[in-house]
């Protein structure tokens, strides 16, 4: 058992589904059957999951891992995060497509070039990805991760801007003024 060196989440193990072993996982990749697809998963601690069977059943995947043949092995996995190596995914992606476990940790900026804070996490609540944006000293805050709030994602350069306005963060007092809106963004 070894720890991933560059972990990317695949996908978190849910409750036991029937006696024979088999387990609920809410996959996070574009197709929920594709979880398969990249090998061996891993767990934090390194231990290997080999998926045997897999299946969809409505917004989750049921699976069979090897090595797990009854309910209550099914049941000790409940809540299992697992990860694959980042080099196991393919490096090309379609225009506008990311990895968020590439986003995770860049700088972000306003339109005016300010330094809003960090990405902290992508998160999706069933509503579509949200940006998990965390500044010195404030809360963290979430915004849409769409072209209107996130205009320019440049991972090379290690930033993503954002728009204030779309993305909701102005005050009250900055909208009516107009203070801090900034020149308009169009479509990525």
């Amino acid at each position: 058992m070894t720890k991933p060196d560059n972990p990317v989440e695949m996908g978190v193990i849910g409750a036991a589904h029937g006696i024979r072993g088999e387990v609920r996982v809410k996959s996070f990749t574009d197709d929920p059957l594709a979880l398969g697809d990249y090998g061996p998963l891993l767990s934090e601690n390194g231990r290997v999951f080999v998926i045997a069977q897999i299946r969809a059943q409505k917004d989750v995947v049921v699976v069979r891992f090897e090595g797990v043949d009854d309910r209550n092995a099914a049941e000790a996995l409940n809540g299992t995060r697992l990860f694959v190596e980042r080099a196991a995914l393919p490096e090309e992606l379609d225009e506008e497509e990311f990895y968020h476990a590439d986003l995770v940790g860049l700088d972000v900026l306003d339109e005016t070039g300010a330094l809003v804070g960090k990405v902290k996490a992508v998160q999706n609540f069933g509503g579509g990805d949200i940006v998990e944006i965390v500044g010195a000293g404030r809360a963290s805050v979430l915004v849409p991760f769409t072209r209107a709030a996130v205009p320019t994602i440049d991972i090379a350069a290690g930033r993503l801007i954002i728009d204030r306005k779309a993305a909701g963060l102005l005050d009250d007092e900055d909208e009516e003024t107009g203070a801090g809106a900034g020149p308009g963004k169009g479509a990525r």
